[in-house]
């Protein structure tokens, strides 16, 4: 064959995947599904562990909620250095949205009481939109995640001294995350600080890009690309690992009963 049109060639290129990110995405899918299983163990009493208060169960999620968002942020500068047209980006994100609010539906079926009104992918769905449209910030993306990272203990001060600030704790207005306590809900992922996180991946993209465009594309070791496969299905996996998970742990202590 002959050689690629040059109009081609560019039009594959913007099209390439980044197996590194997938990858990376991948390996937070895995710890994610790990960590979800052992939760659903929990909740039917095989198991005897403090989520909510445990450090080595809390810095998990906020290890793995970190891992998630800053491959979002990788995600977003590779759609930004490609181009990628609004159409597109909104089709993404209307996949994003619908599954938040099946996540919610679910959520409150399960746990009626602390039922997701914002978790991942509600932060995700807002924060795709603002880092959409501050992609071209270029390097003021790390001081504004920066400033995102320090509004939480900055917001946790100010309601120390000013009590008017109470109106932040309600459903309303707490997905900002400018709280002085967290709210009771199964997963919160407010504005603040989880933008930060976002910013920091989109701005190491970008940088990446800039400096080493090659380094998502090379061929990855024989283990990763499971991982990589799993990271480009993250969201399908994210909607059924859990129904998944807790079918089959309903079937064990239903036949564990008979």
């Amino acid at each position: 064959m002959g050689a690629l049109r040059p109009h081609l060639y560019t039009a594959r290129m913007s099209r390439a995947r980044y197996d590194a990110i997938d990858a990376l995405r991948g390996t937070a899918i895995v710890w994610m599904t790990l960590y979800h299983f052992s939760f659903d163990l929990n909740h039917f009493g095989w198991l005897h562990q403090d989520f909510y208060g445990d450090p080595f169960w809390t810095w998990q999620r906020t290890a793995i909620v970190s891992l998630f968002l800053f491959c979002a942020g990788l995600g977003q500068s590779v759609a930004y250095d490609q181009q990628q047209g609004w159409a597109r980006f909104w089709k993404r994100w209307a996949q994003v949205a619908g599954c938040a609010l099946l996540v919610t539906l679910g959520s409150w079926w399960m746990f009626p009481k602390s039922f997701i009104y914002f978790g991942v992918l509600h932060g995700i769905a807002l924060m795709l939109i603002l880092v959409r449209l501050s992609a071209g910030w270029g390097r003021w993306l790390w001081p504004a995640g920066a400033l995102a990272l320090a509004l939480k203990p900055l917001a946790e001060l100010a309601h120390g001294q000013w009590p008017a600030l109470e109106f932040l704790n309600q459903p309303l207005w707490n997905w900002l995350g400018l709280i002085s306590r967290k709210p009771i809900t199964e997963d919160y992922v407010p504005l603040v600080p989880w933008l930060g996180v976002i910013w920091w991946g989109t701005a190491a993209g970008q940088a990446l890009l800039s400096q080493q465009r090659a380094w998502g594309q090379r061929r990855l070791p024989g283990m990763a690309g499971p991982l990589a496969w799993l990271g480009r299905w993250s969201l399908s996996w994210y909607m059924v690992h859990q129904p998944v998970l807790i079918g089959a742990l309903t079937l064990a202590a239903y036949a564990a009963r008979r």
